[in-house]
C-alpha cells in the first residue's frame, strides 16, 4: 500500500482547514450583521451554492476559472509563477470549496443562536463591536464553530468529484485517499482499496467522535 495519498490527504484536509474556518466564521459573521434581508439571503445562497450543487459541477467550474488557458489560471502562471490546475494546490482549492458551506453555515447558526441581550448588555458597556466579538460572541458560539470546523475538515478529506475534476489523479501529487480507492478499484486491486477505504472510515469515525466530545464539553460547562 502507497503512504502517499494518506499524507497528501492529511496535508490538504489541514491546509484546507486552516483556510476554511477563518474565511467560514468571516463570512457567516458578515452575513450575520447584514441588516438588508434579500441581500442576505442572496449572499446566503451564493455561499451555501457548493453544498448542493453535484462535486463534479463545481470542479467544472474551478476547472474553467483556473485552467491554464482560462484568464486567472493565466495570471497565476504568468505573475507568481504558480500553476494551480493539476497540481497539489489544486486539491486544496477544491477541499475549500466543498467544505466552505459546512463552516459557513454551522459558524451562522451558532452565531445566531447567541443571546442578543448579550450583545446588547456589551454595547450599554460601551464596548466596541470588535470587542463583543472576541469577548461574547465568540466565546458564546464556539462550540458550533468548531463542530463546524471538525465536519469541513472531514468533507475537505473526502472530497473526491471536484477534486478529480481541478486537480486530476496524479500518482504521488493529487492522489487523495478517496482517488486512491477509485484507482485501486478500477484497477482491480481490491485489496488496496480495501485498505484505503478503512482508513477512511477509521478517520471519519473519528472525527465524528471528536465532533460529539467537543460538544459534550461545551455543554457540560454551560452547565456549571
Amino acid at each position: 500500500m502507497e503512504l502517499s495519498p494518506i499524507l497528501i490527504s492529511l496535508r490538504t484536509a489541514t491546509v484546507s482547514i486552516f483556510i476554511t474556518f477563518f474565511l467560514g466564521m468571516a463570512a457567516a459573521y458578515g452575513v450575520v450583521r447584514m441588516r438588508h434581508e434579500k441581500w442576505k439571503m442572496l449572499c446566503d445562497g451564493l455561499l451555501t451554492l457548493p453544498l448542493v450543487l453535484p462535486p463534479t459541477v463545481a470542479g467544472f467550474f474551478l476547472l474553467y476559472i483556473f485552467g491554464i488557458k482560462r484568464p486567472l489560471g493565466q495570471f497565476f502562471l504568468e505573475f507568481f509563477g504558480v500553476k494551480i490546475a493539476f497540481s497539489w494546490g489544486a486539491t486544496v482549492l477544491a477541499a475549500v470549496v466543498l467544505s466552505f458551506p459546512l463552516m459557513y453555515r454551522s459558524a451562522r447558526g451558532a452565531f445566531e443562536q447567541v443571546d442578543v441581550d448579550l450583545l446588547y448588555a456589551g454595547r450599554t458597556l460601551g464596548m466596541s463591536e470588535w470587542k463583543i466579538f472576541w469577548k461574547v460572541l465568540l466565546p458564546n458560539a464556539m462550540s458550533g464553530i468548531l463542530s463546524g470546523g471538525i465536519l469541513a475538515f472531514a468533507r475537505g478529506l473526502g472530497e473526491f468529484g471536484a477534486t478529480v475534476m481541478i486537480a486530476g489523479n496524479i500518482a504521488g501529487k493529487t492522489r487523495t485517499l478517496p482517488l486512491a480507492v477509485y484507482s485501486n478499484v478500477a484497477a482491480g486491486d481490491m485489496q488496496g482499496a480495501y485498505k484505503y477505504v478503512l482508513i477512511l472510515v477509521l478517520i471519519s469515525f473519528f472525527v465524528v467522535t471528536g465532533m460529539n466530545y467537543v460538544t459534550y464539553i461545551f455543554q457540560k460547562h454551560d452547565r456549571r
